[in-house]
């Protein structure tokens, strides 16, 4: 039986070990057969000894920070791993963020489609465009070695034409991607908070048939489960709506805390642990 790999990637300061670490858990429980996980990062420390640590695939080039336009563009640490060669890894790789949450079996990201496929999540946030999400996608390890050299031949001439890298793997993959079965991977603020008003009415939901739910944006798995945005403390609807309303004397985006707000969503613990 061949041995299921799952890549990571942690940087900077941003995601500490323990993100690391719990993804690890979420995927020895959700996995049948042997698997390997592979972090490529920057700092291993706390890391448990389970998960293989590598160096930080590199770029090979400096992109900028904002387009001609002013526009800050995304990040781009993932194209590194189309490169022709990617350690001593070889077959199929399954990439999945450390900010996702994953909630039942992940055979299935091995056995859907063709070993050559690159299938990734759909951009949930703009589902009528076709774009895809990268938060959770599986590729054939140095399959397209030409996505990172065209990077390196035009580093600023790309990003700024896609500005975000879930976008140069959408329109660049030389056959195109495919998607996972809608149901597998599920949008956090999309599919479990729901409309802006509902979220007033109830706290997120789990979303029938999902396997993995991720977290695009600022809200992370922690501050879903306390509720809240993060640096806030959770609040019932209606204290949470007074709140908003006093702050409109601040001169700040008082309303956007509006559509921020989620309700503790209790359901995560669950899954979202050691």
């Amino acid at each position: 039986m061949d041995t299921k790999q799952i890549l990571c990637m942690k940087w900077g300061t941003l995601y500490g070990p323990a993100y690391v670490n719990i993804l690890y858990a979420m995927v020895a429980r959700n996995i049948t057969g042997p698997f390997q996980m592979i972090c490529f990062t920057d700092d291993a420390r706390g890391i448990r000894e389970e998960v293989r640590c590598l160096p930080l695939p590199e770029l090979g080039c400096t992109l900028p920070k904002h387009d001609q336009r002013g526009r800050k563009l995304g990040q781009w640490p993932k194209v590194a791993l189309w490169n022709r060669e990617l350690f001593d890894l070889k077959g199929v790789g399954l990439f999945i963020d450390l900010d996702s949450v994953i909630v039942d079996n992940l055979d299935g990201y091995f056995t859907h489609g063709e070993p050559g496929d690159v299938i990734t999540a759909r951009n949930w946030v703009k589902p009528l465009t076709r774009m895809g999400q990268t938060s959770v996608f599986r590729f054939p390890i140095g399959g397209h070695p030409y996505m990172l050299e065209d990077l390196r031949a035009d580093p600023t001439g790309v990003a700024c034409h896609y500005r975000f890298e879930q976008n140069y793997v959408t329109q660049h993959i030389r056959g195109g991607i495919k998607f996972w079965p809608s149901p597998w991977t599920r949008h956090f603020r999309v599919h479990c908070m729901g409309p802006v008003l509902l979220r007033y009415l109830r706290p997120p939901i789990k979303p029938r048939g999902a396997k993995i739910i991720t977290f695009p944006g600022h809200l992370k798995p922690e501050d879903a489960i306390a509720g809240g945005k993060k640096g806030l403390p959770a609040r019932a609807p209606l204290e949470h709506l007074r709140w908003m309303w006093s702050q409109r004397k601040t001169g700040r985006r008082w309303w956007s805390h509006f559509q921020q707000y989620s309700q503790p969503c209790d359901w995560l613990k669950e899954h979202w642990r050691e």
